[in-house]
């Protein structure tokens, strides 16, 4: 097993930023995190000099990403998944949840079969991780359905919900649904009992109905803003029920795209870094050209990074999570420390992992991304296996 140590970067831990630091990475864990001038005996071990300007922080976690590089999660394949693991490194993501879409039972059912089957055969280090499912639809409300194909909407179910829980050997971790439908409180209820986070999404529910869903165990909003009832100053729906509830974690698209600067911006200003998790719910035609490409059986127009349905719906994204900590960054003007919260602590604790990533600790999984004066990954390790390196032009 390969011993490595990262040194001279600025180093940002769960506690306080290192100037001139060093990480040293021990059987694809951190094993010690200190100054430069504390660092002792380097045998036996690789050593990587960077330049004084970069940073050193924890690798990112995308709790809602459909695909990348021409795979996607309902492709059901183990080469899809591989791929996925394989090209999601180069952006600073060092984790996941391989996230569905509405479909039909017998495609959904393929695709967590085909997770579960991914993840007990082991996962290598050197990739990105994934850490389980998030099951995204298809409990929603057809209205507000997007880029959801509508004619595989039900209507929230336990039984099926335990069924898809055996199916996919226990990896649901996160299940997006609308509260306001049949039986919606009874899931809810069960998720909650079940250790399963329930989100809202594709949901046209008002603020009341909101208020229930939380008193039942909902905690979660799936990407803000979009295909859910907006806010109204005598209705304020689900998007001011997420702006406003402090029991709500609320995933935002930082793209400009799914929701513009200033609406990035009211959503920092009113749950902080605290209360949000970054993602990309991005579509397999990331990393391509633009062209036409295959969305839960729908066909997705992409160009110059905006994917859309014939009718002009967004349909996912092709945003990067590297580019979404930079973005946040730029349109709020927050701190690092703050983006690596929205992009490694809050979806790592939420998800119940903080034990080991999420954060930069000695006994920890080396999940590492090293970022360059202009906040581009240059380098991703994956449990201490180099998982990306950007390449240098003469």
């Amino acid at each position: 097993m390969k011993m490595l140590i990262l040194k001279n970067a600025v180093v940002y831990t769960e506690s306080e930023i290192h100037h001139n630091a060093y990480i040293k990475i021990e059987r694809n864990q951190i094993a010690e995190i200190g100054s430069n001038d504390e660092l002792g005996e380097v045998v036996g071990y690789e050593v990587i000099e960077l330049p004084e300007s970069y940073k050193i922080i924890p690798g990112m976690i995308d709790v809602h990403i459909h695909g990348v590089n021409g795979a996607d999660t309902m492709d059901a394949t183990p080469d899809a998944l591989d791929t996925m693991v394989t090209a999601l490194p180069k952006e600073g993501t060092t984790s996941f949840l391989a996230t569905t879409i509405t479909q039909s039972v017998e495609a959904i059912e393929a695709a967590l079969a085909n997770v579960a089957a991914f993840t007990h055969r082991g996962q290598q280090s050197g990739k990105a991780e994934i850490l389980g499912i998030h099951l995204e639809g298809p409990f929603i409300n057809g209205i507000r359905a997007g880029a959801q194909p509508v004619q595989h909407v039900l209507n929230p179910s336990v039984e099926i919900m335990k069924k898809w829980k055996i199916i996919s050997n226990d990896m649901i971790r996160l299940v997006t649904l609308a509260p306001e439908q049949e039986d919606a409180h009874l899931l809810i209820a069960y998720l909650k009992q079940q250790g399963i986070i329930s989100s809202i999404g594709h949901s046209d529910a008002t603020f009341s109905e909101v208020e229930v869903a939380i008193k039942s165990g909902l905690s979660h909003v799936t990407h803000l803003y979009n295909q859910m009832r907006e806010f109204h100053h005598r209705e304020p729906g689900v998007v001011g029920a997420a702006l406003l509830k402090d029991e709500l974690m609320v995933e935002l698209i930082v793209d400009g795209i799914h929701s513009t600067k200033e609406a990035v911006k009211l959503a920092f200003r009113q749950k902080t870094a605290d209360r949000l998790v970054l993602i990309t719910d991005a579509m397999r035609a990331k990393c391509l050209k633009n062209g036409s490409y295959d969305l839960g059986g729908q066909q997705v127009t992409v160009d110059d990074g905006k994917a859309i349905l014939a009718d002009g719906t967004l349909a996912g994204s092709t945003l990067k999570m590297g580019n979404a900590f930079q973005n946040i960054i730029a349109f709020t003007n927050c701190s690092v420390e703050e983006s690596i919260k929205m992009t490694a602590t809050n979806p790592a604790k939420e998800i119940g992992v903080f034990d080991r990533k999420g954060s930069l600790a000695a006994g920890k999984d080396a999940d590492i991304v090293v970022l360059n004066e202009e906040n581009e990954v240059e380098m991703t390790f994956c449990k201490g296996e180099i998982a990306y390196q950007k390449e240098r032009t003469v």
